[in-house]
């Protein structure tokens, strides 16, 4: 611990917070960060001072809106919320159900827009929120239109499962992602949660290159694909055009 750098040690409490640890005690953050109680004490008194960390009446520690702030200037997540969220809205009003807007970011999904829709589905995802890239809809969207060398050096690694009908088998992942891009939309049905069903399409920028994927998220239950799938392509189409993807002639 006494090689780490200042700024290693600084993020390290940042990164103590997570979904999972949204609130955490001095101790916690020590515990979490791998600090002594008296440089975590050190590192937070500074960082709440600035605003990225604040504190309750409890003494309890949150992420202060100052570090929201600077964290929405990312050019990737700021650029495509602005384009899309004109077609992510017309697709809630069409359906009025679950919409979201995701990225990748290595082997995660990261969500950089929802709209929280009429449904109740187990899964509830935030913006910021992760998820690994086979068990959504976002992220089978991506990783199959991804590189290739990243959908084999995926399907190498141990599939995380959720549910039991979380896809844990590397054939049947790589058969999935090719009916993916077959069709041109992913469906994750009840990976995360034994009651939610998504539907994607991918986001294509000016040089045709993956930027996002665009999902709705329904009840399992009686959740009508077929009616789900033109809507989701429509609004990926709309996000892509407006980033200035110019689709092929002929193509869909």
């Amino acid at each position: 611990m006494t090689n780490r750098s200042a700024p290693d040690r600084l993020l390290s409490v940042l990164a103590a917070f997570d979904h999972e640890h949204p609130a955490l005690s001095l101790t916690d953050i020590s515990r979490r960060a791998g600090l002594s109680l008296t440089t975590a004490h050190r590192l937070v008194g500074a960082l709440t001072s600035w605003g990225a960390l604040e504190r309750d009446e409890s003494g309890t520690y949150h992420v202060g809106l100052r570090l929201w702030e600077v964290a929405a200037l990312a050019p990737r997540a700021l650029a495509l919320r602005q384009v899309a969220l004109p077609y992510l809205e017309d697709l809630y009003e069409a359906t009025h159900e679950n919409v979201q807007l995701a990225v990748r970011d290595g082997s995660e999904v990261v969500y950089i827009e929802w709209i929280s829709g009429r449904s109740a589905v187990g899964v509830h995802i935030r913006v910021g929120a992760r998820w690994p890239l086979h068990v959504t809809g976002v992220g089978l969207a991506l990783l199959a239109y991804g590189d290739p060398a990243l959908q084999e050096e995926y399907c190498a690694r141990p599939l995380a499962s959720y549910t039991p009908y979380t896809i844990t088998d590397p054939s049947r992942l790589r058969r999935v992602l090719a009916e993916v891009r077959r069709s041109g939309v992913a469906v994750s049905d009840r990976q995360v949660t034994a009651d939610a069903l998504s539907v994607a399409a991918p986001v294509r920028g000016p040089d045709g290159a993956l930027m996002a994927a665009v999902s709705i998220v329904v009840p399992q239950e009686g959740a009508q694909v077929p009616t789900l799938i033109p809507a989701v392509r429509l609004a990926a189409r709309g996000i892509s055009r407006a980033l200035g993807w110019q689709p092929e002639v002929g193509r869909s």
